[in-house]
This record gives structure tokens, C-alpha cells and sequence, in this order.
């Protein structure tokens, strides 16, 4: 409430809702947006895209991690690649894959290169931190390799893996819609944010911008919500 305060004062002071529209203006257009059908179908166009890189990569970084971890070889021939795609921009990678790719779909893509090395990274350091006192353990009493992952590498994976999560959502949705504002699939929300800035429409503009951030909220909860059971019944079981 204080800071929708501060955004009403400085609006007001502004005085032209061109620069910076007021709170009441986006809500106004954020329901009217409500009411079409286009605003849904951009929603749904954006979420499967993102979601999607978002889950392959989560896929991939998983599998990668517990080879890497497993064979050294694998974890020096990937560390190169995992360090070249942290440190290249988000913007020059989606001009190259323009190159190479049709725009309807890069955002998958995008939210996979983007999040692939936090899971990665993440989930190998979840292993290499594993207490080897409870291996130990487990090699005393012969436990079977599925035990062994089911009762100690998963639990001592999952703080890690959990802040990867938390961490790549919200990275997923920020490097995917940018991807859609370069790229501008028709029927994205991309494509909306950049008709909204050629047409000088501010309220559009913060209108998709809370959508974006409402959706990655409810992402990251929906996740953390499908974490929080499965973690549940690992400790029943």
C-alpha cells in the first residue's frame, strides 16, 4: 500500500499519464483487458512456451548434474559450456537463435539456456555436498543404490534444488518474454509489450507487466506448492 502511495504521488506530480500512468488508469485497463479474448490466448500462448523451457530445463540441468557427478570427464567438458551461457547477454543469444529458429517458439529456448545452468550447477553442488558420514553409514549397513538416493541424496538435494526453482521461474518468464519482445511471435504477451511501447499505450504497458509478474508469482508458488508434496510423502514414506 505504501509504495502504491508513493507510485499515485509521483504520477500525480508527473501530471502526464504518457511517462507514468496512475495505479487506478492500470486497474481500469488491466479489467478491460480481462474481458478479451485476445489478452487470455496471449496469456495461455506465453505460459506453455516458458513453462515448457522451463521444465526441459530442469529435466536436462537434473541429468546432467548426476552424470557430471558421477564422471569427471562430464563435468569438465560441460563446466565450459554451463560459464559460456551465464556470461553471454540474454539479448545476443536471442538475435543468434533469431538467426537459426522461428520466433514462435523461442521463448522455450530462451527460459531453457537461461535456466538450465542454475539447475545444473545447483543440483551438482547439492551432491558434492552430500555428508559423507551418511554414506559411510549406508556402505556399513549395504544399502542398495536406490536407497541410498531415495533416503539420503534426495534430502540433501533439495534445498538446493528448491532455491534453483525459486530462482529459475522468475528467470524463466523475464528472459522469455524478453525473447517474445525481440522476436514478437504473434499472439504473445511479448507482442502486446511491444505494440504497447510503439503506440505509446502506458497503461497496456504496466497492465501486461503486473499480468507477467501476477502469472510468475502463481508459477512459483504452483511449483513450490508440487515440491512441498512430494517432499511430504518422501518423509512418510
Amino acid at each position: 500500500m505504501f509504495w502504491l502511495l508513493v507510485w499515485q504521488g509521483l504520477s500525480i506530480y508527473i501530471g502526464r499519464e504518457i511517462l507514468l500512468v496512475s495505479p487506478f488508469s492500470v486497474l481500469v485497463r488491466l479489467l478491460e483487458l480481462g474481458q478479451q479474448l485476445t489478452f487470455w490466448t496471449a496469456i495461455f500462448f506465453s505460459l506453455t512456451r516458458i513453462m515448457i523451457g522451463f521444465i526441459l530445463a530442469t529435466l536436462t540441468g537434473i541429468s546432467f548434474a548426476i552424470f557430471a557427478a558421477r564422471f569427471k570427464v562430464i563435468e569438465d567438458l560441460l563446466e565450459p559450456l554451463i560459464l559460456f551461457t551465464k556470461a553471454t547477454p540474454v539479448a545476443s543469444i536471442i538475435i543468434l537463435l533469431l538467426i537459426w529458429f522461428s520466433s514462435r517458439n523461442l521463448a522455450i529456448i530462451v527460459s531453457f539456456l537461461m535456466v538450465m545452468p542454475i539447475m545444473y550447477t545447483n543440483v551438482l553442488s547439492g551432491i558434492k555436498n552430500t555428508d559423507d558420514k551418511l554414506l559411510e553409514m549406508a556402505q556399513v549397513f549395504k544399502m542398495s543404490f536406490g536407497k541410498k538416493i531415495r533416503y539420503i541424496y534426495l534430502f540433501q538435494i533439495l534445498p538446493f534444488f528448491k532455491a534453483a526453482c525459486l530462482l529459475g521461474v522468475g528467470l524463466s518468464w523475464k528472459s522469455g518474454v524478453a525473447a517474445e519482445i525481440i522476436g514478437i511471435p504473434r499472439g504473445s504477451i511479448g507482442a502486446n509489450l511491444h505494440q504497447a511501447r510503439i503506440f505509446l499505450a502506458t497503461p497496456d504497458l504496466f497492465a501486461w507487466t503486473i499480468t507477467i509478474i501476477l502469472i510468475s508469482s502463481l508459477c512459483e508458488r504452483f511449483f513450490m506448492f508440487l515440491l512441498g508434496i512430494t517432499i511430504k510423502k518422501l518423509e512418510d514414506a
